[in-house]
């Protein structure tokens, strides 16, 4: 059964041996995902599905990474000692594909013991008190937004049907362009796009996030969309309580921060 679902920023600058002196300036997101570990660990979960946009998978197909044990390497962003380690969820992902073959939606396995750092930032904050769990990466694809949530409704089946306590977390960052120095350059629609989804989450308003324009939603910059929709196709027709934790982008990169209490 589903028991925590969240969405997280990752920026690495989090992790304190890469950010230093910069992480004052997110110290929002900090104390949110540090609250945050707290609602997961009272939570209490077996499995943790982690959704990253830098995970390993294909164009035009949604992606599970099986492997026995993850690990992470943060070496691309001068971290030689941050070092992670996970037990791999083997049983879910098999039955996830059985049942996307099912429904016609493309899917596919892959097998990468290396997590990215879209998965390996979040998880140094909310797993800290974890040490038992498994995990099992999810990486989004090309198609389109309705076929997300329809992916995610059908992660909801099978966690429910599941007598595992199960946490999902849809890990992304808002835009990446909202200041002249950000990472994506300057977007007009950037900032726009990031109160929109805020927006949407607190009303519940499902049908805004998926009608969204699939050209604003690309020229936002943004990188965390459709984790996001897999998570509400998870939470369809669950009774949960929205709550934003953190919103700041002090670097020209929306970090958004926030819990469902189911």
């Amino acid at each position: 059964m589903l028991v925590f679902a969240a969405i997280t920023p990752h920026p690495p600058l989090l992790i304190p041996t890469i950010g230093k002196d910069e992480l004052k300036k997110i110290k929002k997101t900090q104390t949110a995902l540090e609250a945050l570990e707290e609602d997961l660990y009272l939570a209490k979960p077996n499995i943790v599905i982690i959704i990253s946009p830098h995970a390993s998978g294909l164009p035009n197909a949604f992606a599970f990474n099986v492997c026995p044990e993850y690990g992470t390497d943060l070496r691309e962003f001068g971290d030689l000692t941050t070092k992670l380690k996970f037990k791999g969820e083997m049983n879910l992902p098999a039955l996830l594909r059985e049942e996307c073959n099912n429904k016609n939606i493309s899917n596919a396995m892959v097998s990468n013991p290396v997590l990215d750092h879209g998965a390996a930032v979040p998880l140094y904050y909310l797993t800290k008190h974890l040490p038992d769990i498994t995990l099992m990466p999810i990486s989004f694809c090309d198609a389109d937004f309705k076929a997300h949530f329809d992916f995610g409704y059908i992660l909801k089946e099978l966690v429910a049907s599941t007598t595992k306590r199960v946490a999902i977390i849809a890990s992304g960052d808002m835009s990446h362009g909202l200041t002249t120095d950000a990472p994506a350059g300057y977007s007009a629609v950037g900032a726009q796009f990031d109160k929109k989804i805020q927006e949407y989450l607190s009303t519940n308003n499902v049908a805004g996030l998926l009608n969204l324009d699939k050209k604003y939603v690309s020229d936002a910059a943004e990188c965390g969309f459709r984790s996001i929709l897999i998570l509400m196709g998870a939470l369809k027709n669950m009774q949960y309580t929205y709550k934003q934790l953190a919103y700041e982008g002090p670097f020209g990169v929306g970090y958004l921060t926030a819990n469902f209490t189911i």
